[in-house]
């Protein structure tokens, strides 16, 4: 058995789509998000550091189109790539004024770009700029995702790792998005603290019913001068075990529809300036071993996706 038959893995459907491997280069600008600045709060997200998410990217004081085509050419080098996705990664790339965005994804139209992914919050989504991404559909064909930092369905969670929103605003955004033919992708932690195994299986459930079109798993990972790094240490939280996490994924996996695309099971994450990060363990070492447990378990995405669709009423039928 392998890894295809398993869950929808988010290489082979990039491959399906446009016929050859596609490679994603990613894009950092020098923006913040709004609970970093005042607007919705102070501080970021308890576990973000300085850098945001983007520690493997380029500066940002370099434009978009001098990063695309910097990592384009160490990538079509490497890998003789011909097709890549230009990636909005860092912090929130819907906040700032529609004029900036506009001319940041303009950057980012070359003839080998055939796809826009844009990384933000749920609460950073509004029509004037979906109006915008879907004349550049039109207009130069290329696709666009919308990355959604969820986290969690659980808004008490949300609330105790400072992220300025609650569900609500992720199913608002869900819901225009889809609107515009735009695909949606989820960014979620299976390891919070405060989550447990039942906020893990209803994360799946939710995303199923709004019909997310791909998810991306993290592990929690703790980096120095951090509020979340001042509980680590003095003992106020606790981490789950490797094991505990991989029966997450699996768990996770196990409710979710089974036509989701997984963009990635676990993350790669910095290991200078941190204090935990997954379990001193290389990330495709752990992916492995959710593979291979799942082989043992006989199991696979959407075993257990039985809910939708009025499901109490089956007993009903012929």
């Amino acid at each position: 058995m392998e890894e295809k038959d398993l869950y929808r893995v988010y290489s082979v459907y990039l491959k399906n789509k446009y016929g050859e491997k596609v490679y994603k280069l990613p894009i950092n600008l020098p923006i913040t998000c709004p609970n970093r600045d005042g607007t919705v709060g102070y501080g970021g997200c308890i576990f973000c550091g300085e850098v945001g998410a983007g520690f493997e990217s380029l500066s940002n004081m370099l434009s978009v189109r001098e990063q695309i085509l910097t990592n384009k050419a160490y990538i079509k080098k490497k890998y003789k790539a011909n097709k890549f996705i230009a990636y909005f990664q860092n912090f929130t790339n819907t906040y700032m004024d529609i004029s900036s965005f506009k001319k940041n994804i303009m950057e980012a139209i070359l003839d080998d770009i055939v796809e826009i992914d844009i990384s933000t919050r749920p609460d950073c989504i509004s029509d004037k700029y979906l109006e915008f991404l879907k004349k550049i559909k039109d207009d130069y064909g290329v696709n666009i995702t919308i990355e959604l930092g969820l986290q969690t369905v659980n808004y008490h969670t949300l609330k105790k790792i400072n992220r300025g929103h609650t569900l609500a605003e992720f199913i608002d955004s869900v819901i225009r998005i889809k609107s515009f033919g735009f695909e949606v992708c989820a960014h979620l932690i299976l390891n919070l603290p405060w989550d447990t195994m039942d906020d893990v299986i209803e994360n799946a459930k939710i995303l199923s019913a709004l019909s997310v079109d791909q998810v991306k798993l993290h592990s929690l990972y703790v980096v120095e001068n951090t509020p979340l790094a001042k509980l680590y240490r003095t003992g106020r939280i606790q981490m789950i075990s490797k094991d505990e996490y991989i029966f997450r994924v699996i768990k996770f996996l196990e409710y979710l529809k089974p036509d989701i695309v997984i963009q990635r099971l676990i993350g790669r994450a910095p290991e200078e300036n941190t204090l935990f990060v997954n379990w001193n363990t290389s990330w495709w070492k752990i992916k492995d071993e959710i593979i291979d447990r799942m082989i043992e378990l006989k199991t696979f995405q959407g075993k257990k996706c039985n809910y939708l669709n009025g499901s109490v009423l089956n007993k009903f039928e012929e």
